[in-house]
């Protein structure tokens, strides 16, 4: 209950933030409001196979925020880019989206894998070890933790945990160990570019309970927390086949610690699509960007556009699930006029702790949560017309995949990777949601 009640401060403490603090400058105020009788939405994009291919736009992608914009540039909707991509500042992200789109983003509109961890306070404080790649301290430092080692840190404390290159080990004479104050916990960013170097470490870590000077010791079980952000097993550049994702280091990772322990490993928390804890903390910059435009009513659906069945379908489809059973449970609760008695939505949907972000619990404000979420999947990336033959009739199913390419800690229900709507490309899924809302095309 203890890690419950730290991870439910986070996110008030995240919704106070957003709710006292003023605007930034980089951020307009919008004065757009729906057309009379039309719905009230947003809209979260996935980048990659969405909007880029590595670092060229997808043609369709241009011509679609030419739809979204007005004359002014201001956005006509709420729009955030929920990205598990991971390696770069909120900042720098939003600059490249904007050189790329030609309209302007700004970083209050760009979430990524690792964002929902400014809600993990109960770590802040703690010493964490960090993996990926890019300005990873800066990352972590900006996210609120406050004693961050690096892997190339961790390397230059113990020169002889490194050894797989011949190159990279101590020439004639051993250097001494420097030494470091043991690790609280580590945190898993994206993708590293030495994966051998990060594999040996971290098992290193977690084998010492935070101290790699020791011993390993399989019996110290279980090990010290680890937090995991962006579980995509692949993602699509500019070959033309999937490329290797943070996902499938994760599942080296595993496989190794499993084979060298006999244990799995734990996971404190699994960050970003398809994890609930992701789309909650999308909602709540959709919310703010609705203030921004100016609108009065909450926004009543959410619409969630990507390629990849196994991260932004799954993920759109449990979120859906999860504010559907809000309702019910709210309706419920109406009925018996606060009589009690009714199971929690968390009771009602069965959960895995994996599936809720690594918390049980409520999340949010359910009074203002979008009645529902729908997942729109486009061929231009991951999912792809030249690898799957689309079905003639759009409210056919798509075709089941024979392999599970989630994560591990994940349920595979094959219900979950269907989509609400499958299109050809993003132009294609905004023209459609337009039209399911009723707002005109200009």
């Amino acid at each position: 209950m203890q890690r419950v009640r730290c991870w439910k401060t986070g996110w008030q403490l995240l919704k106070s933030a957003y709710e006292g603090a003023a605007i930034p400058s980089t951020s307009r105020k919008y004065s757009h409001l729906p057309p009379q009788g039309a719905g009230s939405f947003g809209l979260l994009f996935d980048i990659d196979g969405v909007l880029v291919r590595g670092r060229t736009p997808i043609p369709a992608a241009k011509q679609c925020f030419k739809n979204l914009v007005d004359r002014n540039g201001k956005y006509k909707v709420p729009v955030v880019f929920v990205t598990n991509a991971g390696n770069s500042m909120r900042q720098a992200k939003a600059e490249h989206l904007s050189h790329l789109l030609e309209v302007e983003v700004t970083p209050d509109q760009v979430m990524l894998s690792h964002s929902p961890l400014r809600m993990f306070s109960q770590f802040h404080k703690m010493r964490v070890l960090v993996s990926g790649q890019g300005p990873i301290e800066e990352v972590a430092h900006n996210l609120g933790f406050q004693d961050v080692v690096t892997i190339d840190m961790l390397r230059d404390a113990y020169p002889l945990l490194d050894v797989v290159d011949h190159k990279r080990r101590p020439k004639d004479s051993i250097p001494p160990t420097k030494g470091l104050r043991p690790i609280d916990a580590v945190i898993l960013f994206g993708e590293p570019i030495r994966w051998e170097t990060n594999l040996q470490l971290i098992v290193d870590v977690l084998l010492s309970n935070g101290n790699p000077d020791n011993v390993w010791c399989s019996k110290q079980y279980p090990h010290i927390p680890v937090l995991a952000c962006n579980m995509d097993l692949m993602w699509m550049a500019e070959a033309k086949s999937p490329r290797f994702g943070h996902g499938m280091f994760l599942v080296c990772l595993e496989s190794m610690y499993k084979k060298v322990t006999g244990f799995d490993l734990k996971y404190e928390a699994l960050i970003g699509k398809p994890s609930m804890v992701t789309y909650n903390y999308a909602e709540l910059l959709i919310r703010e960007q609705a203030k921004r435009l100016g609108w009065t009513t909450p926004v009543k659906q959410l619409y969630a556009i990507g390629d990849n069945l196994m991260s932004d379908i799954y993920g759109a489809n449990l979120y859906n699930h999860y504010l559907q059973a809000s309702q019910r449970t709210k309706a419920q609760m109406q009925a018996k006029s606060g009589g009690g008695g009714s199971e929690t939505v968390e009771d009602s949907l069965k959960m895995t702790s994996a599936e809720l972000g690594g918390a049980s619990g409520v999340y949010g404000t359910k009074g203002d949560l979008p009645e529902g979420c729908s997942s729109i999947l486009v061929c231009t990336g991951v999912y792809s017309r030249d690898e799957q033959e689309l079905p003639s009739d759009p409210a056919h199913s798509v075709k089941e995949q024979p392999i599970f390419h989630g994560h591990r800690d994940f349920r595979f229900d094959p219900s979950l990777t269907e989509p609400t709507f499958l299109v050809e490309d993003v132009k294609d899924a905004v023209e459609l949601v337009f039209q399911q809302e009723g707002w005109p095309l200009e």
